[in-house]
């Protein structure tokens, strides 16, 4: 009889995606849960789309002559896990929230045992028939924070059985977090940073480094970005492509890929003020953290480190510096796709040109 044999683990290897630093960009960002900063980053993106680097620098360099360059504004941040339980029906359902909602000191009390970074920020429920879903929300550090919030809500899902013998366990995720899918719950109530990047250009500026005009950047943000997203039926989002850029950069920063779905919602607003361009992009999903699975690849500690994010800081504020260089590059890449696109052939020309 021939010898059983050894049983080995799949070989581990990589899948080398082309990476360049394109920059820098002038990012200045306003005071919100930290204080202040401006600075001069030059940022990675990993791509096969080598004409997103140059869309990408030419917006970069814009955002050089301008006086502020790319304000960005960090409005919140919470990462995001929902349990599914369920009881007889939707009475004992509603009786069990409404004493839920009035504990929840002593539900971070448990979530504080699983991790010294995790925090109970919110709740927010459905009901639906005899099914509660209960979306826990969490301040998480540096972390982008899935892991963490996975094993708070399975403690606090165990409690609450515990505590309300009414309800019983369905799922430790009932979708209403909403992990990785584009959903209405998390444009509005958000997923991750919300940030917003703004940038007001000069009308020379406009005209000489993006060979177009405010007033047809305004045009077709309305036309194409508003209009052309609620005719394909778009949801929460009215953007060109900030996916690209979300995608390079997760990449060259270590981040979970899978969350440019919920990141790519987002809404890009422009105006001319005083004959200038005011064009200002916002995300309320931007997913990443500068600690955790990923960020012990020699590239990606190179390149955090490069980007700042790496200091002494307190708990958060690298993560959070991160997501507002992130916001302002997918500014970057989101103003010169669109002057672009407000000249017939332009985007097929340079194309061919670079891909070539």
């Amino acid at each position: 009889m021939a010898p059983t044999p050894a049983k080995t683990s799949p070989k581990v290897t990589s899948a080398p995606v082309p990476m360049r630093f394109v920059g820098p960009m002038k990012i200045s960002s306003q005071k919100s849960l930290d204080n202040a900063w401006q600075d001069k980053v030059s940022v990675p993106l990993a791509t096969y789309e080598i004409p997103l680097w140059h869309s990408v620098g030419r917006g970069a360099r814009l955002s050089t002559l301008c006086d502020e360059g790319i304000k960005t504004t960090l409005v919140d941040e919470r990462m995001t896990r929902s349990i599914l339980l369920e009881a007889k029906d939707a009475s004992q359902v509603l009786n069990a929230w409404r004493s839920i909602e009035m504990r929840q000191d002593e539900m971070q009390l448990i979530v504080s045992e699983t991790s010294r970074f995790a925090k109970l920020i919110d709740m927010n429920m459905q009901i639906v028939a005899n099914l509660l879903y209960l979306r826990l929300e969490f301040k998480t550090g540096d972390a982008s924070g899935h892991n963490m919030v996975t094993k708070a809500a399975d403690r606090l899902m165990q409690w609450v059985l515990d505590e309300y013998p009414t309800l019983s366990y369905s799922s430790i995720s009932g979708n209403y977090c909403s992990d990785k899918k584009a959903t209405a719950v998390n444009g509005i109530l958000g997923r991750g940073k919300y940030v917003v990047a703004e940038l007001s250009v000069p009308r020379d500026l406009c005209e000489r480094k993006l060979l177009t005009t405010p007033e047809k950047i305004v045009d077709l943000n309305i036309k194409k970005n508003l209009l052309g997203t609620l005719m394909a039926g778009g949801l929460r989002s009215a953007n060109a492509h900030f996916a690209n850029m979300l995608l390079g950069f997760y990449l060259a920063t270590g981040q979970d890929a899978a969350n440019i779905i919920e990141g790519s919602q987002g809404m890009v607003h422009a105006e001319v003020r005083e004959g200038d361009l005011y064009f200002s992009c916002t995300l309320p999903n931007i997913i990443v953290g500068t600690i955790g699975n990923g960020k012990g690849l020699d590239f990606v500690t190179q390149n955090l480190a490069r980007l700042g994010c790496s200091e002494e800081a307190e708990s958060g504020a690298n993560a959070r510096r991160l997501a507002q260089i992130c916001a302002a590059t997918v500014l970057c890449g989101e103003l010169s796709l669109l002057a672009a696109q407000t000249n017939q052939g332009e985007l097929m020309q340079a194309h061919l040109t670079l891909e070539r």
